[in-house]
């Protein structure tokens, strides 16, 4: 079974039609930057333009930054405030013709890692950490999605975590690697503490550079790096909108 797996950026919107079965693109990814401002209604037209682009007609799977419910969006801590209350999934839906199915992006990229990539044939507890601007999760128990975690946003020390140990704030405060692993490492400690994950997986494009900092960084729970990489959001996005869907 093929689906269409959107995701819905800050710089782009992304999406092709991908085989559910095995996790692959079975035609060219296209990509449009994000509108700016990017007003709900913005991005609607044009993630309806990639998926027109592609010549697609059928079921559709959308990652969006966001806590999504039932389609509606309902935080928007790294996009336009305009957004909160806004049924993503319904305005597809209507401009598609299509089923659509909207979910975070980080638990679309999680998804695609649990399937099909690092945390695969995992047991137990999975936590997936996107690092980038700010710090994405998807927490999976048994292989289903416990969806919109948002533990960026865990207060830790006063501050909320993301401001201090995503991505954005290393280049932000020009931070060595050790400086950021030390930074990483008290964020982790905390997450450790509260779940008790079996496997951690590290995405976002930081990821690529895990030698930098991943030697500096002490876990008692087995810390690896994401596998699907920039395709990760698009796929899950497409599983998420599949019949059987994992998300719990």
């Amino acid at each position: 079974m093929n689906v269409f797996g959107l995701d819905i950026g800050g710089s782009g919107i992304k999406g092709a039609p991908v085989d559910v079965e095995s996790g692959e693109l079975v035609a060219e990814r296209v990509r449009i930057k994000t509108p700016q401002p990017a007003t709900p209604q913005a991005i609607v037209e044009t993630a309806v333009a990639v998926v027109r682009q592609s010549d697609w007609d059928g079921p559709v799977g959308c990652g969006f930054p966001a806590v999504i419910k039932d389609g509606v969006i309902q935080t928007a801590a790294n996009v336009d405030k305009s957004a909160i209350g806004f049924d993503l999934g319904g305005h597809l839906e209507e401009e598609l013709g299509s089923s659509v199915r909207v979910v975070n992006d980080a638990d679309a990229a999680g998804i695609a890692e649990v399937h099909w990539g690092a945390g695969r044939d995992v047991d137990g507890v999975v936590l997936m950490l996107t690092l980038g601007t700010g710090i994405g999760s998807a927490l999976f128990i048994g292989g289903k999605l416990v969806p919109n975690t948002e533990l960026g946003h865990l207060e830790i020390d006063g501050y909320d975590a993301e401001s201090r140990a995503g991505d954005g704030a290393r280049k932000r405060e020009d931070l060595s690697w050790e400086q950021y692993a030390e930074r990483l490492q008290r964020y982790l400690t905390v997450v450790e503490n509260l779940f008790w994950p079996d496997l951690i997986v590290i995405g976002g494009g930081i990821s690529k550079k895990s030698e930098k900092f991943f030697p500096h960084l002490d876990t008692r729970t087995e810390l690896v790096t994401a596998r699907m990489l920039n395709e990760a959001g698009i796929i899950g996005a497409a599983l998420a909108g599949g019949v059987e869907s994992p998300v719990a």
